[in-house]
């Protein structure tokens, strides 16, 4: 394995993504910035969070918005902390009702007048409830293709939070980018149960290679730990983990959240409903995702494939399959 790993230059830097440029930030006009709360079920620095957290705390900066937050909010108290934020008459509140989708539809019809906008499984609700979903799969599936190319062992490992449909996407996508360029190679999944248990994502690895794989793709933070413990390769997915494990994660599959927010700002300020789905405005598409990826570790070849598909993919040429159900 090469020990120096450079970023390719075609490859979309995570940073790019993660925490900054992005060139649709709406044109604010009000006299004051929106104050925004996020409610994170998770510490902030979980890769999903942080990736929400970032691009809010990037627009704050720019005094787009006033930003506050509450992080590693279970279920039982998820209701109450909307309730909270709603009662202080924040302009708009982003969270995730994975966990809590029943509780958190309620809150929102109690507070018809305040707009929020949720990590979730399911569709909008009314005017105020509105959805988005981290549909980072693009990347994941060129990410499998790459792995395909890798693979010695031709068995490839995914650890996963828990079978919800955004997670099953993700993880059936990457599995579809290996069988595009691997058709032979296994494909193994471990549900970890929970959004953020680093030594558990860690053991799942472990074990995932003591069965074989001699790949991870990572879902869940901590699987690249069990990687690099191992000497093998490793996929990152919504963050760049490359200059983390610069000798083990050789892709990651992006997801950037900011073109999301923008869009629910430029609603919020112009006063329309936001009870409609956001999560197209995260995809490879419309430029909220992608993959990074380190040169000199696939082959040239494998590289010049996946970059094709790549650009079919930007060009609405194909479509990286949505299955939602749980991985075998």
């Amino acid at each position: 394995m090469k020990n120096d790993f450079v970023l390719s230059r075609r490859a979309l830097l995570a940073s790019t993504l993660v925490f900054g440029v992005v060139a649709m930030a709406p044109a604010l006009s009000a006299a004051e910035p929106l104050k925004v709360a996020a409610i994170h079920a998770s510490p902030v620095e979980n890769a999903w969070n942080s990736v929400i957290h970032q691009a809010l705390l990037e627009a704050a900066e720019e005094g787009a918005i006033e930003y506050v937050f509450s992080e590693s909010v279970s279920g039982t108290d998820y209701p109450r902390a909307m309730r909270e934020y709603a009662e202080q008459g924040v302009d708009l509140i982003i969270g995730e009702s994975y966990a809590v989708e029943s509780e958190a539809r309620e809150v929102a019809a109690d507070y018809p007048d305040t707009p929020f906008v949720m990590g979730s499984s399911g569709g909008p609700s009314g005017d105020n409830f509105g959805v988005f979903g981290t549909w980072n799969h693009d990347g994941a599936y060129l990410a499998g293709m790459l792995a395909g190319t890798l693979t010695e062992t031709n068995v490839v490992g995914s650890v996963g939070a828990m079978p919800i449909p955004e997670v099953n996407m993700l993880i059936n996508a990457f599995a579809e980018g290996v069988k595009e360029t691997n058709p032979d190679a296994e494909h193994h999944v471990t549900f970890i149960g929970t959004f953020f248990d680093p030594p558990k994502a860690r053991e799942a690895g472990l074990a995932q290679i003591d069965q074989g794989a001699d790949i991870l793709f990572g879902e869940r933070i901590g699987t690249a730990d069990a990687a690099k413990e191992r000497g093998i390769l490793a996929v990152g997915s919504l963050i760049d983990y490359t200059p983390r494990y610069p000798d083990t994660v050789f892709a990651n599959a992006l997801w950037g959240f900011r073109p999301i927010v923008d869009a629910a700002i430029a609603d919020v300020e112009a006063g329309n409903p936001v009870g409609q789905n956001y999560t197209a405005f995260g995809m490879l598409k419309d430029g909220g995702s992608d993959i990074a990826f380190v040169e000199g570790v696939a082959s040239p070849e494998a590289v010049d494939a996946m970059l094709a598909k790549r650009q079919e993919i930007i060009d609405g040429t194909f479509e990286v399959p949505r299955n939602m159900d749980e991985p075998k």
